[in-house]
């Protein structure tokens, strides 16, 4: 593929509805730097950091190209890349500070990116990975569960595409017992299908867990966290764990004390960001999660296809995240 590439950006933060709030634009093919694959995108998924970035940070009036999910073909690697060669087929997050994946090739560096899961399409798996990291950080680096782990885990906001991930993960990989929680039929089906050993309503969260688990919970994922610290404290036994990876403001964790309850945070991208030591445990997850889906351990979280790839499907991408109502995850194709 030669220059011009077309991508998805924005210029300023813009209303959804507003016809520019997400552009068709040209731009020069990206160059690979030393440890980097130059994918193919064959396509992408549109999470909640999208929307939050584009709402959030008005680039004035430069363009700027959103997307953190991926799967594609690699087309060219760096000089010092090892894991990766040319016609491989991967799937990966990307970097938070370098730019998105709308682009028809895109630019990532090798040690976060995973072998596309073979028994997917290039849609199924570009629903993964991003949700996969998150909930794997969550799981074995935050709460330090491992295979032996027991007790219960509490899903905040299960059906979402990072808790889908979650369950599965926590059922696949521990002996924990999954309590998730979602509140409409269709939300309760998709997570008891995903894993969940039991089904909560969130709006009444003390007496929903109650039910399930009378003597509390061991572990909590928390997708929705301001206004629930003092319900997290009840529900949650001494010494318990939690991980939120929302963005709440002016959070007072004090009811967490008296219990020792510890609090962690998750962001996906802090390996990347910071050139940490280990980012390669990003790629070692994400292939081990390639091979629990194609040995049919887990499934692809992916519940709406979108196509072609351009400004008007991605601003139908951006309106569902905008919702608040989707399950599973929304996928833009048709590159």
């Amino acid at each position: 593929m030669t220059d011009p590439v077309r991508a998805v950006a924005y210029r300023h933060s813009f209303p959804i509805s507003d016809v520019d709030s997400l552009i068709d634009i040209e731009m020069p093919a990206p160059v690979p730097r030393a440890r980097d694959l130059l994918v193919n995108v064959r396509a992408v998924s549109v999470n909640p950091v999208d929307v939050k970035r584009r709402r959030g940070s008005d680039p004035e009036g430069d363009p700027t190209v959103l997307g953190w999910d991926a799967a594609g073909v690699v087309e060219a690697v760096g000089r010092e890349v090892s894991t990766f060669a040319v016609g491989d087929e991967v799937y990966y997050a990307g970097a938070i500070d370098r730019p998105g994946t709308n682009s028809q090739l895109h630019v990532v560096d090798e040690r976060i990116v995973g072998p596309k899961p073979s028994t997917l399409s290039f849609s199924e798996a570009a629903a993964m990975p991003l949700t996969a990291l998150v909930a794997w950080e969550s799981l074995f680096d935050r709460l330090a569960l491992t295979a032996e782990s027991r007790g219960t885990l509490l899903v905040v906001g299960a059906a979402g595409g990072a808790g889908s991930m979650v369950v599965q993960l926590a059922r696949a990989l521990t002996e924990v017992t999954v309590v998730a929680t979602a509140s409409t039929p269709e939300s309760q089906k998709w997570v008891l299908a995903l894993g969940a050993h039991d089904v909560v309503d969130h709006h009444d969260l003390v007496a929903e867990v109650g039910s399930v688990a009378p003597d509390g919970v061991n572990y909590l994922f928390s997708t929705h966290s301001a206004g629930n610290v003092d319900a997290f404290a009840d529900v949650l036994l001494p010494g318990g764990g939690i991980v939120a990876i929302d963005d709440p403001e002016d959070l007072d964790l004090m009811p967490l004390k008296s219990k020792s309850i510890a609090w962690h945070w998750e962001f996906m991208f802090t390996r990347p960001l910071f050139h940490t030591a280990d980012m390669a445990v990003q790629h070692d997850a994400l292939e081990r999660v390639a091979q629990l889906v194609d040995a049919g351990v887990l499934r692809t979280t992916m519940t709406t296809e979108l196509a072609p790839f351009n400004a008007a499907t991605m601003r139908r991408a951006h309106q569902l995240i905008e919702s608040g109502h989707t399950i599973g995850k929304v996928v833009v194709a048709g590159f």
